[in-house]
């Protein structure tokens, strides 16, 4: 399968502060994306994203080190001709309206005429904004300006989507939209890479992602294969539970939450919870349910993304 991104050992350096201090912002990175998946890029802030980000969208230049897109370098014009870019906090003109700026995006992207026009008032109704297609720009939220970059990034149906924080500053509806055309972009054969803070989103959606900490990959690989789905614990729920439970429970040192007469019982391992079951079950117990746990992105990131001093 095609790589359309490669990035190979980059660094980026920046000089801050009066005496010029050297601040490595990316340290000696490596990853890939192949054609047709979803990629989440992740790290909490400061970690390098966005500056990969800027190296691969050619705004910046590395100090070493390689990115490239569909085989060329990335700081080529003809390496981004099939890319859309949305970045974090997308600038318009505020005299603009939203049907403008997108038009303006597509004539820059190379379409022209009424094609332009066509391509895009469907993308504004595609991400949910032609209502307001004709209202200067400086009269939109952020969720609506966010949507109108989105559009921009799309106008040009290009073959690989990088995208910066796309759900920030939408609504729980929004986030969902915007969800739902990342997948329906992936089924039409889009590569899509974007950076976020919402690891659910990125549970629901890649298919490879990567961490950064403090500028390094401290994980990457398929998401399947990173989150560990052997049963981590397991919960049995109880209703018409005795307070006698409790106490049996307790001196058995097992963990027990109780809601009225619903007792939830926590357990590692789904070994000691079948046992617990049938345990139970002899006993004449009402259990109603139980559900496994097994280990969720949001741990793998706190694990291995945040120094434990910092947790």
């Amino acid at each position: 399968m095609a790589r359309l991104i490669r990035v190979e050992q980059l660094e980026k350096e920046y000089r801050q502060g009066f005496w010029m201090r050297r601040v490595r912002a990316v340290n000696r990175i490596s990853f890939a994306v192949e054609a047709g998946h979803i990629f989440g890029f992740l790290g909490p802030n400061g970690a390098g994203k966005t500056t990969t980000i800027k190296v691969l969208t050619g705004l910046i230049a590395p100090t070493a080190g390689s990115a490239t897109l569909f085989g060329l370098p990335s700081s080529e014009p003809k390496a981004r001709r099939q890319l859309g870019f949305l970045p974090e906090n997308p600038y318009v003109y505020p005299y603009l309206t939203p049907r403008e700026f997108v038009e303006l995006s597509g004539r820059l992207s190379g379409l022209a005429g009424r094609a332009c026009r066509d391509r895009s008032q469907s993308m504004l109704k595609r991400v949910g904004i032609d209502y307001a297609a004709d209202r200067p720009v400086r009269r939109l939220s952020k969720g609506m300006l966010q949507r109108a970059g989105l559009a921009a990034a799309l106008v040009a149906d290009p073959e690989l989507l990088i995208l910066d924080e796309p759900m920030s500053g939408l609504d729980p509806v929004g986030r969902k939209e915007v969800r739902d055309l990342i997948v329906d972009e992936r089924a039409q054969g889009r590569t899509i890479f974007f950076s976020t803070h919402i690891l659910s989103d990125v549970e629901t959606l890649c298919d490879h992602v990567a961490i950064l900490r403090r500028g390094e990959v401290v994980v990457q690989g398929a998401l399947d294969e990173l989150l560990a789905r052997d049963v981590q614990r397991v919960e049995l729920v109880v209703i018409d539970a005795s307070e006698a439970l409790d106490t049996q429970l307790a001196e058995r040192g097992l963990s027990a939450h109780r809601v009225r007469d619903r007792l939830t019982i926590e357990v590692e391992g789904a070994s000691v919870a079948n046992d617990l079951l049938a345990e139970l079950v002899r006993e004449g117990r009402q259990v109603v349910a139980m559900i496994p746990r097994t280990e969720t992105l949001e741990q793998l990131f706190v694990r291995e993304a945040i120094p434990k001093r910092d947790v």
